[in-house]
């Protein structure tokens, strides 16, 4: 059985509303690497804090920056 998987579009939502990365690092307490992590979509385990002052700042959903793509079966 196929596993399908969660991927965050944190940068694609920020490019199209144009906000840079340093508001994003400045705004929402966040380190350059931490923001790269999410923005590269290479993060191992999500902080639930970290979303959440992300949604915040942005005025989104959870699902605005986080898509579930399901196994191609």
């Amino acid at each position: 059985m196929g596993k399908g998987k969660v991927i965050i579009t944190l940068d694609e939502y920020r490019i199209k509303r144009g906000i840079s990365r340093y508001k994003l690092i400045k705004n929402c307490n966040l380190s350059p690497a931490q923001l790269n992590s999410y923005c590269r979509n290479q993060v191992a385990r999500i902080d639930l804090p970290v979303l959440a002052r992300i949604c915040d700042y942005l005025g989104c959903e959870i699902s605005d920056i986080l898509k579930y793509i399901p196994s191609n079966e």
